[in-house]
């Protein structure tokens, strides 16, 4: 029966609306029984959903405002104001599918999300191309995606090239040119170009999907102030019925106490918190920043204090090899594929870059790996061939008692001061090079740590496990106020620890792989999305899907503007009704007004919360980034 009614309530509202019209016109014609027969009509059918949803919440031994509307509705019938009851019910009705609506926009976000996923995608089977749906598609299908095609599942590119527009993912407008091996994401659009993808990830597995699932759950999440308001909420309702109660046996005025009952119903107040968190988080989502829910976005308003991870959060981990240096009888290419080779067991970034050099210069690092072993923090060990490799940064050679000379050290230096990450390679037991690998501080760095500060951050930190010199000219260069190097995973969640401690509210931001441990300890947790979208999107409070740090900078201040936004609503709210309620007992407000201002209150805080929806601060171009290690 609720579910019929639900659907018909358009046209109840609207034949509501039909029938007060006539019965006015009747009164202006001279008829008062028939304006008050058609007045009665839209009162009953307009009272239809009203009543429906007030004896569902007293099932639910709930106070609701349809509750408080019945009762006033039934009290001005019963002292026959037929023009009150019938226009309140409308203007109740009204307000509620306007709100609805205002509320449906706030969620577009979130629409447009899902209105932008792949349907079909054209695979390879059998040497023949075929289009099939979506969710056919298996892991391992050849998939081909031509001009204006949509990426259908997570995969790598196995040929061709073609400009993506990812901004369903990341919210990066610019299309990003790819090419052989590169990941392309579900939902992502060719717009120019042709590519040949294998499936890596399909159906809820996606990138895309695990956005809109992660958008849904926070949509629906609340906040503290949320919570706080749902209680007060069922307080306050059965304290305005007890209240009019009180009205009444003092003035003996029942109009008087069905017109306070209409006017104090909490409408503005239970919409105003809800609203700002679905906007807010909406437009986050567009903007490619996932925010984790509601509470998420309150606790991130109040941070103080940011933690950064240098390689691939501060610099864009896209680090290359810039020197080799030997101090032993082989060859520069030599110690390279020997190191590249061990290096192969690693997933850290600069054995990764070791292994990215060697196949630059096509050297072959093929071969069985023996007792390979990944020190923590410090580099690896293992077999290749007939030679013990180790390689590592210094304190792994310290490690293993490796003798280092003074004319390394000095080197060593020198090439971290210039900027680079130092790594020692020994072989059998001696130290036979060093190969210096530098990175670029990401362009957008120096201008979104500046907008932090501007909208509160108190202090900034860089925490990495990189040299001493290379953190140094990272925190100069970017002007952050305190650094510490040469940190293992552990020590980085102590020093959180030790902040949070000492009273600031801190935020971590790191790739979400290596940081995963202190990104979970801090109060919010922030990852770039690409350089480990799974792991982040697990372990992270705040997804930054595109490797920008203006979406940090952008996620920082959309948190404070949604709450901010959120109060906003609260004192309109509370600010309306007080008035409301001191014109009710002067004798100033009355019954239709009442309800007529009640219901603009309502949509007064939606249009306020909808306003975040287009929450965009200035972005200001900056310069090239620096190469630094």
């Amino acid at each position: 029966m609720m579910a019929v009614i639900h659907k018909l309530k358009n046209q109840i509202t609207a034949g509501s609306g039909l029938l007060i019209v006539i019965g006015f016109l009747s009164g202006l014609l001279g008829n008062k029984q028939i304006e008050n027969v058609f007045l009665i009509a839209a009162t009953v059918i307009a009272s239809i959903p009203i009543f429906s949803k007030a004896y569902q919440a007293l099932r639910m031994k709930a106070f609701s405002i349809e509750l408080l509307v019945s009762i006033a509705v039934i009290g001005a019938m019963f002292i026959q104001e037929y023009t009150e009851s019938a226009v309140v019910t409308f203007l109740f009705l009204f307000g509620d599918l306007l709100e609805s609506r205002t509320l449906e926009k706030t969620r577009s976000s979130l629409k447009e999300l899902v209105d932008m996923a792949p349907q079909e995608a054209v695979v390879i089977q059998d040497g023949q191309q075929r289009t099939i749906p979506v969710e056919e598609v298996k892991v391992g299908d050849r998939i081909i995606i031509r001009s204006g095609g949509k990426v259908p599942v997570d995969g790598r590119i196995l040929s061709g090239k073609a400009l993506l527009n990812e901004s369903a993912v990341t919210g990066e407008s610019v299309p990003r040119s790819k090419t052989v091996h590169e990941k392309v994401f579900s939902g992502t659009i060719v717009d120019n170009g042709y590519i040949e993808m294998v499936a890596e990830k399909v159906g809820d597995d996606t990138t895309f999907a695990k956005i809109i699932e992660l958008v849904e759950e926070a949509q629906e999440s609340k906040t503290k102030t949320e919570k706080y308001l749902d209680r007060f909420s069922g307080i306050y309702t059965p304290a305005v019925v007890l209240l009019s109660l009180i009205v009444f046996a003092l003035t003996r005025d029942l109009h008087l106490a069905i017109t306070f009952l209409v006017v104090a119903c909490p409408g503005a107040l239970v919409i105003g918190a809800p609203v700002s968190n679905v906007a807010g988080i909406g437009n986050g989502a567009k903007n490619g920043v996932l925010v984790k829910g509601g509470e998420v976005m309150e606790r991130f308003a109040k941070v103080d204090t940011f933690v950064f991870d240098k390689t691939g959060t501060l610099t864009k981990g896209s680090p290359e090899v810039t020197d080799i240096k030997i101090f032993a009888q082989i060859d520069a290419d030599e110690l390279l594929r020997l190191a590249a080779r061990a290096e192969t067991i690693s997933e850290h970034h600069l054995g990764q870059t070791i292994v990215k050099e060697a196949k630059a210069r096509k050297i072959n690092i093929s071969g069985e790996v023996k007792n390979g072993e990944v020190v923590k923090g410090h580099g690896i060990r293992a077999d290749v061939e007939d030679h013990t490799l180790v390689v590592g940064n210094r304190k792994l050679m310290e490690l293993e008692n490796m003798s280092i000379s003074k004319e390394v050290l000095e080197y060593a230096v020198t090439q971290e001061k210039a900027g680079n990450t130092v790594i020692f390679a020994a072989i059998d037991g001696k130290l036979a090079g060093l190969i210096s690998i530098a990175d670029q501080i990401r362009e957008d760095a120096l201008n979104a740590l500046t907008e932090i500060r501007k909208n509160g951050v108190k202090k900034i930190v860089l925490l990495t496990g990189d040299n001493s010199h290379s953190a140094k000219l990272v925190a100069s260069l970017l002007e952050i106020d305190e650094y510490h190097a040469e940190l293992l995973p552990e020590d980085k969640v102590e020093y959180v620890k030790k902040l949070k401690a000492a009273g600031h509210v801190v935020a971590m931001a790191g790739d979400g792989i290596n940081d995963a441990p202190a990104i979970a300890t801090a109060d919010i947790g922030l990852a770039m999305g690409e350089s480990g979208t799974d792991i982040s999107m697990e372990t992270a409070d705040v997804v930054l899907m595109a490797d920008q740090l203006m979406q940090l900078s952008h996620a920082y201040s959309l948190s404070k503007a949604t709450i901010r936004n959120m109060k906003q609503n609260t004192f309109a709210a509370l600010s309306i009704v007080f008035v409301l309620l001191m014109g009710v007992l002067f004798n100033t407000v009355h019954l239709a007004s009442g309800m007529l201002i009640h219901e603009a209150s309502v949509l007064l805080v939606i249009l306020n919360a909808m306003r975040l929806m287009k929450f965009n601060p200035k972005n200001e171009i900056v310069e090239p980034g620096l190469q630094v290690g």
